[in-house]
């Protein structure tokens, strides 16, 4: 019986264990620092990332994967006869998943390729990879892998507190969040990407208050699921983490770096939480 493999790019931000465990292939973006090109997850690390981006004089800029390096992953993924999903970041923040449907194109007949845009980024986009996967091992259908990710969909949600919106703003994805630049260098920002673009969630004035803005969201939400914390190599993470704590125990939530793919967008010092809405019968 034919199984279901997992694609996805590296913007998903899940840990390599994880993905092992799992056998998701990642197909990653480059992220450039000037001329100098660098294959995500493969010659840049988070870490070193966000060194380099310390010292850069620039912002960083991101490329899709190629439709030729997703035919690849398709085709080895596929090629004991499993269906294979690819679940991508969100199609209004990238060309990433334009790529993708490129490549399924170019299988068609050959492969059973089903292209997926997540509407969301970093451990959303994870955590949604990481449903599918326990549905296929589970014994799912490619159908039934598709449905279980259709219902996280609108499921997902993504709240980030940025330190400056001038990376947004340079790299052209700042969305619904125009309207802060005005005030941007007297407030610490928080965005909602949870339906796929950048909306602008709150503006407040210190980063103390910012956290606690995140927080008071996330007691709005109630109930939620598969709650992770997330942040970019900022010093002030697990301040962050403590505060989430006070509100979901340890053991409820778990922890994320946000990479080089949405660090170069999202700027140095971010912090975030997704989580998954409670699922109503």
């Amino acid at each position: 019986m034919a199984g279901v493999r997992l694609v996805t790019d590296s913007s998903c931000d899940l840990p390599q264990d994880v993905v092992d465990a799992h056998g998701i292939t990642i197909v990653p973006l480059t992220i450039r620092f000037g001329d100098e090109e660098l294959t995500d997850r493969v010659e840049l690390s988070s870490e070193e990332f966000y060194r380099r981006m310390g010292t850069f004089d620039g912002l960083p800029e991101t490329a899709a994967p190629s439709p030729g390096a997703f035919e690849e992953a398709f085709r080895k993924a596929g090629a004991d006869g499993d269906a294979v999903i690819c679940l991508t970041i969100s199609s209004a923040l990238s060309a990433t998943m334009a790529s993708a449907q490129n490549a399924a194109r170019a299988v068609e007949g050959d492969l059973d390729v089903r292209v997926i845009d997540s509407k969301s980024i970093t451990a959303g986009l994870g955590t949604q990879l990481t449903l599918a996967a326990e549905a296929a091992a589970g014994g799912a259908d490619v159908d039934e892998v598709v449905s279980v990710i259709e219902a996280a969909i609108p499921r997902t949600h993504i709240l980030g507190g940025l330190d400056t919106l001038e990376n947004l703003r340079k790299g052209g994805r700042i969305g619904g969040a125009q309207a802060m630049l005005g005030t941007m260098l007297s407030v610490k920002p928080v965005v909602d990407i949870s339906t796929g673009v950048v909306e602008e969630a709150g503006k407040v004035r210190t980063r103390k208050k910012q956290m606690l803005f995140l927080i008071d969201k996330l007691k709005e939400a109630g109930d939620v699921e598969r709650l992770v914390v997330c942040d970019g190599e900022a010093p002030d993470a697990e301040e962050f983490a403590d505060l989430v704590a006070e509100v979901v125990p340890r053991e409820r939530f778990t922890r994320s770096t946000i990479g080089p793919v949405i660090g170069a967008h999202g700027g140095p010092r971010m912090i975030g939480i997704t989580w998954l809405a409670a699922a109503t019968s």
